[in-house]
């Protein structure tokens, strides 16, 4: 009888259940968007800031184009310091559906479709693939909430340029989401979740299988550092231009029919941001991108895996 409850309990441990790895996800990723938050304001303000829309506006046209820093000054000095947190309720809803489901169908297809196994090597393509489905179903679900941050973040630069607010809250922002936008925005939402996810994700699962095995490091905080390091870049690097399409598709206003006045699709909003100011701009924000996915994705990763670790869980 002893034996077979050990068997029974090694079988069945509730910190290894995805309902568990869920929540303790959902409680990492809010951690690490109160912490870096200011940079994902920051970094909306200046994907914006140039855009085609903004020239129907002569105050936004002549308003000066700033720096991260600048842009961040700004905020503080013209709208209060707390206003980099502008938009955080909208965020954590996010990543109350976001995260949690991101990490699980991760998870999920390593573990029970392409068989990983603990330690051992795992192909690089089954991982991209594991990463770029995790990204897109996750951010396909959770959409609307992305559009809401946005419409939120860019409130208090509305203010400022004497317009009328889009929105009063996060639940008068949903209301309007749902009547006017719809899912507009969700299929570059989706195109950034894929690479980015690509670029977290896999690059860390990779990363750290690949220090396990060619080091004599453990499986603790500094292989988790060291494999955040690298997924913030990289998630930096493949997701910014899809971020830059993804915030101006947003954005753009919209008739009395929520149908887009500006760009037709995202790849309408590429050709556009191209042709009218550079191939560079797809990289406008990427500064602020890559400086808060860096801390973002260390906060994130040593949350997760140490909460698992007390709760006695097998790390990611």
């Amino acid at each position: 009888m002893p034996a077979a409850s050990q068997v029974l309990e090694k079988e069945y441990n509730y910190a290894d259940t995805l309902w568990c790895t869920y929540i303790v996800s959902v409680v990492a990723a809010s951690i690490a968007e109160l912490t870096t938050y200011p940079l994902d304001l920051t970094k909306t303000r200046l994907q914006i800031q140039g855009e085609l829309a903004n020239k129907q506006d002569v105050k936004i046209t002549t308003a000066p184009h700033r720096g991260m820093l600048k842009t961040a000054a700004g905020i503080v000095r013209e709208e209060g310091l707390l206003m980099l947190w502008q938009g955080t309720s909208a965020a954590l809803l996010r990543h109350t559906v976001y995260s949690g489901t991101r990490i699980v169908c991760y998870q999920t297809l390593r573990e029970k479709v392409f068989l990983a196994e603990r330690d051992k090597h795992f192909p690089l393509w089954k991982s991209a693939l594991s990463g770029i489905t995790a990204g897109s179903v996750a951010q396909f679900i959770a959409s609307p909430t992305d559009l809401l941050k946005v419409h939120i973040q860019m409130e208090g630069k509305r203010r400022l340029m004497g317009e009328p607010p889009r929105v009063k809250g996060l639940y008068d922002a949903f209301l309007k989401v749902i009547q006017t936008s719809g899912v507009r925005g969700s299929i570059p939402n989706v195109q950034r979740a894929a690479l980015v996810n690509l670029g977290d994700l896999t690059t860390y699962d990779s990363a750290k299988r690949f220090i396990l095995r060619h080091s004599d490091l453990t499986d603790g905080p500094v292989v988790h550092v060291m494999s955040s390091a690298c997924a913030g870049f990289v998630a930096a690097g493949m997701g910014t231009p899809a971020d830059v399409v993804k915030t101006r598709v947003m954005n753009q206003p919209t008739d009395a029919h929520g149908n887009p006045l500006i760009y037709k699709s995202s790849w309408d909003c590429l050709k556009k941001t191209i042709a009218n100011e550079g191939g560079f701009a797809l990289y406008k924000g990427f500064l602020p991108v890559w400086i808060r996915m860096a801390p973002w994705s260390l906060i994130f990763w040593l949350s997760f895996e140490q909460t698992k670790t007390v709760l006695g869980a097998s790390h990611f």
